[in-house]
């Protein structure tokens, strides 16, 4: 008779977690933060503004970055493990983020199996609800989650996407935002989105020079080739409604995230006025599963677009995912890259990927996060291919990186050493109700 064998082995725990930020020095230099780039660039609003929350105060109309869009800055978080693989996540939130994750998040993390992602996650996300739940606690603790996958990726020899449930496609296909989207047509994208120049302050005039805009980018591309509009929070109800309206001649695919996200009812009321005439999209300044909840049980939108790197993580997302799913709403995440990427391999409501075009004009394909990685994956003929590499399959460029709260190695070993004590995983009750 054949013996009982135990086949588990001892699995690396994380050493050490350590946060850094990354300032740009030129404009391919943005790191983690899109919005840090030189002023003439056109995600900063030129040559033509674009609309934003700030746009109805005058002194704030001109460039995005003079209300302080890229104030924050990136956070990349490396954590490694004991036998010295490291995974590596990024966000924005700059020295801010830093800090929580050095001097509140680490407590959850140094000594910990990198398997328990979910028992971290929720640790992280509890621990923070008197001052987070939303925005710069959430970047940090996704940028955290990150790199955990990425590391758990790499002690296992997978990628991220095989950890997640394996393929649901062998390619990605890809839409391009830009300012040019005669470019995102000629490099083989599926699709454009464009910014909306103009908000409701704007009056009439800026209307119809939205409408404008518009119809000049459909001319420029022929009537069938998909194009969005992405209105970054900065519309009313009424002005949206009028907007689509007088854009329905133009076959626009999708009208973008046109209203602030707490606004619930208003994107309930903009969605029954416009009665499915034109998609409707947002969740990119979404967080967690408690506002993604909103969205699909009201059934006021058509698409979800969150931002891996700022939502929560993967942890977080394959949840949001799922829930979806059962709405039947697809999931085309804001930008992330290939945090986005690996996701969308693994979900079969994850049709579709965006490229956020970051070079100056417009009409050159470069990296997402500028020189964070030396070796990020970029869009070929509108598709993405993963590479079948372990975790995300990128390598961090250290270079100008800089730790603001770096940790003594004598409290570093004394948290990871705490948590070994503590036995982490274990029963909290026999009868938790």
């Amino acid at each position: 008779m054949a013996t009982e064998q135990n086949v588990s082995r001892a699995f690396p725990l994380v050493k050490e977690v350590r946060a850094y930020v990354k300032q740009a020095d030129k404009a391919s230099d943005h790191g983690a933060d899109c919005h840090d780039v030189d002023d003439k660039h056109w995600i900063n609003g030129h040559p033509l503004p674009v609309s934003n929350p700030m746009s109805m105060h005058p002194q704030y109309q001109a460039y995005r970055k003079s209300w302080g869009i890229n104030a924050m800055g990136s956070v990349i978080v490396e954590v490694e493990a004991d036998d010295g693989t490291t995974g590596v996540g990024v966000s924005i939130g700059g020295e801010p983020a830093c800090y929580i994750v050095e001097k509140h998040l680490s407590r959850f993390i140094e000594g910990q199996d990198p398997r328990n992602v979910e028992l971290i996650w929720d640790q992280m996300f509890r621990a923070t609800l008197n001052y987070g739940r939303k925005g710069l606690t959430l970047q940090a603790i996704s940028a955290v989650d990150l790199a955990l996958w990425d590391l758990l990726g790499k002690l296992r020899n997978e990628p991220v996407y095989n950890l997640l449930g394996g393929k649901t496609k062998e390619r990605l296909p890809v839409y391009c935002t830009t300012c040019d989207p005669v470019f995102a047509k000629g490099a083989g994208f599926v699709g454009a989105k464009i910014p909306c120049p103009y908000g409701p302050s704007k009056g009439d005039e800026g209307l119809k020079l939205n409408v404008e805009t518009f119809r000049k980018a459909r001319e420029s591309v022929g009537s069938d080739f998909p194009l969005m509009l992405d209105c970054y929070m900065s519309l009313t109800v009424p002005y949206t409604i009028k907007l689509a309206r007088e854009l329905k001649p133009y076959n626009v695919k999708w009208i973008e995230e046109f209203l602030p996200p707490d606004n619930y009812s208003g994107y309930l009321d903009v969605y029954k006025a416009l009665a499915g005439s034109v998609l409707l999209t947002t969740g990119e300044h979404e967080y967690t599963r408690y506002g993604y909840l909103q969205l699909l049980q009201q059934r006021c939108v058509d698409i979800i677009q969150p931002d891996i790197t700022w939502m929560g993580g993967i942890t977080e997302a394959r949840k949001i995912v799922e829930m979806a799913s059962a709405f039947d709403v697809m999931v085309i995440p804001h930008g992330s890259s290939v945090y986005s990427y690996h996701l969308q391999y693994a979900f079969v409501n994850c049709p579709l990927a965006e490229y956020i075009c970051l070079s100056e004009q417009g009409n050159k394909i470069i990296p997402y996060f500028g020189s964070l990685f030396l070796d990020e994956p970029l869009p070929h003929d509108g598709y993405i291919d993963l590479p079948n590499r372990s975790g995300f399959g990128v390598t961090l460029n250290k270079e100008g990186l800089r730790r603001p709260y770096q940790r003594s190695p004598d409290e570093v070993q004394k948290q990871y050493k705490a948590n070994v004590d503590a036995k982490l995983v274990s029963s909290v009750a026999k009868m938790p109700f």
